[in-house]
């Protein structure tokens, strides 16, 4: 069956084994960002926006891949509807790097922007590490939370929906896994989460792991976009869902910053 959902597409060719299609791809170019590269990350700078208030974004990649390089264009988005300076970062991949390394990395560029008013964004595993910040403390302002990993025992029912082509339960159980390599984390009390907004595809393999959030936590506003699938906000620019996601997540920010 052919389909214009361009995110569909790249995870449909990616189960058959083509990962030809570059991730970030899937996403316009954001224009009238100034971008700053520096030692903590990249930096995104709305016209008009400060560095007082900052959202910190994690890209995904289920720890195995995954760079600023992948997501830079959908952060720049969110910047843009945000109107909030956002520093993009980045951490060692597995196998090289495991749990808890990469909650080290980011949260040592977390702690350097201590005095700054601060929310943190991340999708798929990096809203993993966005969770794993928030409930370590300095509580930050907000989390925006695209397509969230936040069970890593893989338990959802949604893995046997049958609608995820990629995102099987077997492959998410292997991520976790390396990722984990052999460690046992404690698990996570959601309920002492920040204000909390969270966005997941009707068909995505994930979908119980965002209805896990909004079970846990009062603070969490979940919505579910139907037929859509893992971290669809990627095709910003060329996806009319997805800009509709970007546009209410930046608007969301907005309202929890203030001025």
């Amino acid at each position: 069956m052919t389909t214009t959902d361009i995110n569909r597409l790249l995870w449909t060719e990616r189960a058959a084994g083509d990962a030809s299609r570059a991730w970030e791809s899937l996403t316009t170019e954001p224009v009238g960002l100034t971008e700053e590269a520096g030692e903590a990350g990249l930096w995104l700078r709305p016209p008009g926006a400060d560095d007082a208030r900052v959202v910190l974004a994690i890209h995904g990649g289920g720890f195995v891949s995954g760079s600023i390089a992948t997501h830079r264009r959908m952060f720049g988005h969110l910047a843009l509807a945000s109107g909030l300076t956002t520093l993009v970062v980045e951490y060692g991949l597995v196998p090289e790097h495991v749990y808890p390394a990469q909650i080290e990395q980011v949260g040592q560029v977390y702690r350097g922007l201590a005095g700054r008013r601060v929310a943190l964004a991340g999708d798929s595993c990096g809203a993993t590490l966005a969770l794993e910040l928030a409930l370590r403390g300095p509580v930050p302002e907000g989390l925006v939370l695209f397509s969230p990993w936040a069970d890593l025992a893989v338990s959802g029912a949604s893995y046997d929906a049958g609608t995820d082509p990629f995102f099987t339960r077997e492959l998410v159980e292997g991520l976790a896994k390396a990722y984990l390599a052999g460690a046992s984390p404690a698990a996570l009390d959601f309920g002492g989460l920040p204000p909390t907004c969270v966005q997941a595809g009707g068909d995505e393999a994930l979908l119980d792991d965002a209805r896990l959030l909004a079970a846990r936590s009062p603070a969490v506003e979940l919505e579910v976009f139907p037929g859509q699938l893992h971290t669809f906000q990627m095709a910003a620019g060329h996806s009319p869902v997805a800009g509709d996601a970007i546009a209410k997540a930046g608007s969301w920010l907005r309202r929890t910053m203030g001025s």
